[in-house]
């Protein structure tokens, strides 16, 4: 029997709003998937470390403080300099459209902003998992 995909929902920076991350995060445990919640204001460092000591399959960040820009890349330079290459990288929050190129750029496979429908968040993952 296969296991359940694992996820580490993350929110990186000093975001004090945490309702979408908890969102997101019910809708993938409703979807069978392991849920591991970090938690407010985490540092890149904690989230590599966390997804490394998880052994998590994604890593799923939500902001909205517009650090998206340093602190997602940061988030996927680390798990690289790491040697973690098979954990697809998710992001979402308010994320204007003009900085979504540079964040797939840069590593985040895909990102998800407001009003996106949590089971088109649900099907990416399954679609795009790497195992």
């Amino acid at each position: 029997m296969e296991r359940a995909i694992r996820v580490l929902v993350a929110k990186p920076g000093l975001d004090g709003h945490d309702r979408g991350a908890k969102v997101i995060a019910r809708a993938l445990r409703d979807a069978g998937m392991e849920v591991i919640y970090t938690g407010l204001r985490q540092t890149p460092e904690q989230i590599v470390q966390a997804a490394i000591q998880e052994d998590v399959d994604v890593v799923a960040m939500s902001i909205l403080s517009g650090a998206h820009n340093h602190l997602f890349p940061k988030v996927a330079n680390l798990l690289r300099e790491e040697g973690v290459d098979d954990v697809l990288i998710i992001g979402g929050g308010v994320i204007p459209d003009d900085d979504i190129p540079g964040l797939i750029e840069a590593g985040i496979e895909a990102i998800f902003t407001p009003g996106t429908s949590t089971k088109d968040v649900v099907e990416y993952i399954r679609n795009n998992v790497k195992r």
